[in-house]
C-alpha cells in the first residue's frame, strides 16, 4: 500500500477519522491491503495529511475495535491476519452474521421489502467482485462439456439477472457447480457450436429484421435443435457520472471531442447494438474517442466511469445502479438462454431451469432495476 492511497476531504461533512477508517476498509475490500500488511505509522500519516496525530490514532483505534486491524507493541498497526484457528473462524462467522442481521433489521424497519434488500445485495456484491478483480477476465481454456459432467458451463453475454439466477440456483442446491465465462453473445453461440458450453446467454439484435436472437441462432447453429428460454427484457442506455457533468443526452453525443467513451468487446450484444445505432446516425467509430478501449462486462465499464477513467458507455440500468452512476434509458432488448435440447432435458440443468421460473428469482430481478420479467421462463424450440 502507498501512503498516497489514503486521502481525506477537509471540506467533507464526515469527520476526518471516519474518512480515514472508510478508506482503509475500501483498500482492504479491493485487496490493495491484505492480511499482515502494515498501515502507515500514525506520525507519518498525520504529517502527510496535515492533520493532528490524535485524529489518525482515533481512526486506527476505531478500526481496531472492529477487529479490522490490530496494534502490535513496537510492531505498528497491522491488517488483521486470517487464521485457521476454529475458534477464531467461528467468532468471525458469528460477527458477520450479527452485522448482516443488524443491517437487515435496520432496513426492514425502514419499510424495505426482503426482495428490495436481496436485489440491492446482489448488485453491491457484484460491484465488489468486479472491484477486487485485479486484471481483466480472460476466456477459460476450451473444455469439452462431455468430459466434465458435474459443472454447468455458461458462456455468453454478461448480465446481472443471470448472475442472480446462478447465485439463487447454487444457494438452493449446495452441490451444484456453475461456471460463467463472459465471451459476448456471439462467443456464447460459438461455444455451443463447439460443445464448450451447456447454454449461452445472448441479446443480439438483427439489423435486417429488427428481431432479437432468433436470426443469429439460425445462422450460427443451423439445423441444431435448441430451446430458447427467455430470461428477461432489459433496458440498455447511456451510463455516465452522477449529475451528468458532460450533459450527455443521446448517442450522437459520443462523437463530441470532450467526451471519452469506453466500449464492450467485439461479439458482445451491446457492441452489436451500438454499431447498429452508429450506422443509422452516420457516425464512424473513428469519430468516437475511446471506441477502441474494450471491457468485458457492464460492471467493468460502469466502474471505469465511476473511477473517472471514462465519461460514458452503453450498458444496462442494473449495472449503473450497482456502480452508483447515472443512467439514460434508450433501448429495450431481449435476453435469452440458448440451450441445446439434449442439455435442456438433462438432470444437470434441472436446478437452474427450476430457479428461472421461481417467484423469488423474478421478484429479486424486478427490484434490481431495468428488467421486465413478465415473460421470464417462457420457452420455445427451434
Amino acid at each position: 500500500m502507498n501512503i498516497e492511497d489514503l486521502q481525506i476531504d477537509q471540506h467533507s461533512k464526515n469527520p476526518l477519522h471516519v474518512q480515514i477508517a472508510d478508506h482503509v476498509r475500501n483498500l482492504i475490500a479491493m485487496e490493495k491491503l491484505n492480511p499482515g500488511d502494515h498501515l502507515p505509522p500514525v506520525r507519518q500519516l498525520a504529517k502527510y495529511l496535515n492533520i493532528n496525530q490524535n485524529t489518525v490514532l482515533r481512526a486506527y483505534l476505531f478500526l481496531e475495535q472492529e477487529k479490522v486491524v490490530v496494534a502490535r507493541k513496537r510492531g505498528g498497526t497491522v491488517v488483521t491476519a486470517r487464521s485457521d484457528d476454529p475458534n477464531i473462524l467461528l467468532e468471525r462467522r458469528r460477527r458477520l452474521s450479527e452485522m448482516v442481521g443488524n443491517d437487515i433489521l435496520k432496513v426492514l424497519s425502514m419499510g424495505y421489502s426482503p426482495e428490495d434488500i436481496e436485489a440491492d445485495f446482489y448488485l453491491q456484491l457484484a460491484r465488489w467482485r468486479e472491484e477486487r478483480q485485479a486484471t481483466p477476465s480472460t476466456p477459460e481454456a476450451a473444455v469439452d462439456i462431455a468430459q466434465d459432467k458435474d459443472t454447468i458451463r455458461i458462456v455468453g453475454s454478461h448480465d446481472m439477472a443471470l448472475n442472480i439466477l446462478v447465485d439463487l440456483a447454487m444457494r438452493e442446491n449446495k452441490k451444484l457447480k456453475i461456471q460463467i465465462t463472459h465471451a459476448g453473445s456471439l462467443g456464447g453461440l460459438i461455444a455451443i457450436q463447439e460443445e464448450r458450453a451447456h447454454l449461452a446467454g445472448i441479446h443480439l439484435l438483427d439489423e435486417e429484421t429488427g428481431e432479437y436472437n432468433y436470426p443469429f441462432v439460425k445462422r450460427v447453429l443451423p439445423g441444431r435443435e435448441v430451446a430458447i428460454v427467455h430470461l428477461a427484457y432489459r433496458i440498455q442506455g447511456l451510463m455516465f457520472a452522477s449529475g451528468n457533468p458532460k450533459h450527455i443526452k443521446e448517442i450522437a453525443d459520443l462523437k463530441r471531442p470532450d467526451i471519452t467513451f469506453v466500449n464492450r468487446q467485439q461479439g458482445a450484444g451491446t457492441r452489436v447494438l451500438l454499431d447498429i445505432q452508429l450506422r443509422h446516425l452516420g457516425i464512424s467509430p473513428k469519430e468516437i474517442r475511446g471506441y477502441q478501449r474494450e471491457l468485458d462486462t457492464h460492471l467493468a465499464v460502469g466502474l471505469s466511469i465511476a473511477h473517472g477513467e471514462a465519461d460514458v458507455a452503453l450498458g444496462i440500468e442494473a449495472a449503473a445502479r450497482s456502480c452508483k452512476i447515472d443512467f439514460l434509458p434508450l433501448f429495450r432488448e431481449r435476453y435469452d438462454l440458448i440451450i441445446p435440447v439434449s442439455n435442456y432435458r438433462s438432470e444437470l440443468l434441472a436446478p437452474l431451469l427450476h430457479a428461472v421460473v421461481s417467484d423469488e428469482f423474478k421478484a429479486v430481478v424486478d427490484k434490481a432495476g431495468g428488467y421486465d420479467t413478465s415473460q421470464t421462463g417462457a420457452t420455445s424450440f427451434l
